[in-house]
């Protein structure tokens, strides 16, 4: 299962806490990480092996997108800050649409992720 890890800046280090705090379920084998750049380095500070894409604002989101098209994507946490403005906004809603189109379930706060991986870790 390959889930994707996405945090604008201002969620960035929230994303960070809430991966620490489920370090157990991230790390079995069957699980494996993919987060755009920035937010990726983040991750990987945090103690976590993660593939890195671009940036978002550089086409992360799109490259994101695209996997989860060939199936190669099965999760997608993106943490998004409502409360600021976003230059690459079109393709944070084209992420989110390919979301709803292919049946991917996206946690855009701490509090749905922890309902998936809840989840994720019962099956």
């Amino acid at each position: 299962m390959k889930v994707a890890i996405i945090a604008h800046d201002g969620k960035k280090a929230e994303m960070v806490r809430f991966l620490s705090n489920y370090h157990d379920i991230l790390k079995q084998e069957n699980i494996s990480l993919i987060a755009t750049g920035t937010t990726g380095s983040h991750v990987e500070a945090g103690g976590l092996k993660v593939e890195r894409v671009a940036s978002g604002p550089m086409g992360g989101d799109a490259q994101i997108a695209a996997r989860i098209t060939e199936g190669k994507i099965h999760v997608v946490f993106f943490f998004r800050d409502p409360l600021d403005k976003h230059p690459h906004e079109p393709d944070v809603l084209m992420l989110m649409r390919i979301c709803d189109v292919h049946n991917i379930p996206l946690a855009t706060n701490p509090a749905t992720a922890e309902l998936i991986l809840k989840g994720l870790s019962d099956s």
